[in-house]
């Protein structure tokens, strides 16, 4: 049996003391475990008698080790017990220990309760949508540039605006190469402004095998310390100079892109006016949906500890430095790159964190309060919607997303259709 005192809005102490035969057999397998590693001359390790090897363990150590073994199952057994949904890795106190019994203290940092505004018969607005034959147009274009392909130009060709020349570099400060300033190969886009102000405008008129100094100063805001405001001089040539060639926007064109059922132009502008519509409505749906979703977030009243900020900031940071990955990048490099801590993008990060933990919790109170309940087959029509998504076999999926997750998922979706009168 346990005790639980609710000392704060969201923080309590569970009581919990263990005494008996669960006592005595935890001290026992305790003094097992370190009866092992007992070394006494004259015996092999772990051979010793008894009473010769607990002569060589501080009893105190014992009882230490025994709470170990004790504490974890007392703690799921007083969760449990009082339907606690602890929020943070709880804290343990001892309070009385010896051999015929333990009095712990887990303080726990439970879910904070919330008090619910108005969420019920807000007005969902959606903004009605449309696309003009300049939205169609613009999109063709971007089209016609992902097919574009680059041709080599002549020997005797100068680098125009617009061109993708293919040079080696390295930068000196004083007559010294610096770190970071080396490159082979490198296809630069002339116009793109990939390289630091001046950079391109100077190897614009160079031809194949020209070699160039230039001179330029690195801006005062530039991210590495050593460079700010510092005149280079970086040596340049050029190994190739090619052009876009953008193809016309024909039937032939259009078969190419291998779209189902869009063989001509016309067929193509459609197909994209319709592409273009379905993201501009699911725009406009995301907009007045987080609208509704601010005002009834606003509308209700909940103290978060700082524990779930934390650990939610900590999801983001994670998050973060995954999609660095995807780019190359690690974390660490992105602090050297950008001046920043890690202490200051949690800073940056801790009001968004914020926002997500009253939302889950505002949801699931709504949840809670409208009595949703997520079925079986609720779950089974999420797991085949990832399925078809990431075109898998829904097996793969159930064996890597836990049900109770997608259940609880799916529960706050529930809630977020219900504010929406769905």
């Amino acid at each position: 049996m346990s005790n639980w005192t609710l000392k704060e809005k969201s923080q309590g102490e569970l009581q919990v003391t263990i005494e008996g035969e669960v006592w005595l057999d935890a001290q026992k397998k305790a003094f097992d475990k370190l009866a092992k590693n007992v070394e006494i001359k004259g015996f092999r390790k772990g051979q010793a008698p008894e009473k010769l090897v607990r002569g060589s363990i501080n009893p105190q150590q014992i009882l230490m080790e025994a709470i170990d073994v004790v504490a974890n199952e007392a703690l799921r057994n007083g969760i449990e017990e009082h339907n606690l949904w602890p929020v943070a890795r709880p804290e343990l106190k001892v309070e009385h220990i010896d051999e015929t019994k333990v009095d712990l203290t887990f303080v726990v940092t439970v879910k904070p309760e919330v008090t619910l505004g108005q969420y019920k018969d807000l007005p969902f607005e959606v903004e009605e949508v449309s696309v003009d034959d300049e939205a169609v147009n613009v999109e063709l274009e971007r089209l016609q540039q992902q097919y574009a392909d680059l041709e080599v130009k002549a020997e005797d060709a100068t680098v125009e605006t617009g061109d993708t020349a293919v040079i080696d570099f390295e930068g000196f400060k004083d007559g010294v190469a610096f770190d970071g300033g080396k490159g082979e190969n490198h296809p630069l886009v002339i116009g793109s402004n990939s390289f630091i102000p001046g950079f391109e405008d100077q190897v614009i008129g160079m031809k194949v095998n020209e070699e160039k100094d230039i001179e330029l100063s690195f801006p005062e805001n530039y991210h590495v310390a050593d460079l700010k405001g510092q005149a280079v001089v970086f040596k340049v040539k050029v190994n190739e100079i090619k052009v876009k060639r953008v193809p016309e926007v024909d039937d032939e064109f259009v078969s190419e892109l291998h779209i189902k059922d869009v063989t001509t132009v016309e067929q193509l502008k459609e197909y994209l006016k319709n592409q273009l519509l379905t993201q501009k409505q699911a725009d406009a749906d995301n907009k007045a949906t987080n609208d509704l979703i601010t005002k009834v977030v606003e509308n209700a009243t909940v103290e978060i500890p700082d524990a779930m900020i934390q650990s939610e900031t900590d999801d983001m940071i994670k998050d973060y430095g995954y999609r660095l990955q995807q780019q190359g990048f690690s974390l660490e490099q992105f602090f050297n790159m950008t001046g920043q801590s890690e202490e200051s993008l949690r800073q940056q990060m801790a009001q968004d964190a914020k926002n997500k933990v009253k939302l889950r919790l505002v949801l699931e109170a709504i949840a809670t309060a409208e009595q949703l309940e997520v079925k079986e087959e609720d779950i089974e029509t999420q797991y085949q919607a990832i399925a078809n998504q990431y075109s898998m076999d829904i097996n793969q999926v159930k064996n890597i997303i836990p049900s109770e997750n997608l259940a609880y998922d799916v529960k706050l979706q529930k809630a977020l259709d219900f504010i929406k009168g769905k």
